[in-house]
């Protein structure tokens, strides 16, 4: 029987999204804003009533592609706040919004997000070696820099507490604690 986070449920969805996604790196400028975008959207709320409409997330926003969705219009706003599918808070969606064209003036400065978000991180995960849940910190000095940054450049719902949320989704950090079977998949020198 392999062990687990503490942290998964016994849902199918948050165990395969545990066992394939949490804390793999992830490169991908689209990828990364939809991540973004999400962790944005969750604030308040669960994990698993996010990823329960993470495909719901990928229809309404045009598969996150930041060109897209950063000309979304009133009427656009509007359609979907009436969408039942996603997290219909209207300043969630709005930060999806001005995100989308902020993310887009960094890849114009940097080449990509991914070149941009990952210097947080000195261009790799940070490898922890967590024990016990009540270990992990809900913020680090890093995701601190990187909420002060990305609201310096105009994004929204990006706090110290989401971005290293964000952080542990896309594999900045390894935070499977060290006796889950992931830990050492993820593991890097």
């Amino acid at each position: 029987m392999k062990i687990r986070c503490p942290w998964v449920s016994k849902d199918q969805l948050m165990i395969g999204y545990h066992d394939k996604e949490w804390g793999v790196p992830v490169h991908d400028d689209a990828l990364l804003f939809e991540f973004l975008v999400l962790e944005g959207a969750q604030a308040g709320l669960s994990w698993t009533t996010i990823l329960k409409k993470r495909d719901n997330y990928r229809m309404a926003f045009d598969n996150f592609e930041p060109e897209k969705v950063a000309a979304y219009n009133e009427n656009k706003i509007e359609k979907l706040r009436e969408n039942s599918g996603i997290v219909r808070n209207k300043l969630k969606i709005r930060s999806a919004v001005t995100n989308a064209a902020a993310l887009i003036e960094i890849q114009k400065e940097y080449g990509s997000f991914d070149s941009y978000i990952w210097k947080f991180t000195g261009g790799k995960p940070i490898q922890n070696r967590w024990k016990k849940m009540e270990e992990i910190p809900s913020s680090t000095i890093e995701s601190e820099s990187m909420s002060h940054d990305l609201k310096k450049r105009g994004f929204k719902f990006v706090g110290p507490t989401i971005c290293y949320a964000f952080m542990q989704a896309v594999g900045m950090v390894n935070d499977h604690l060290v006796d889950c079977f992931r830990h050492s998949d993820l593991y890097s020198e």
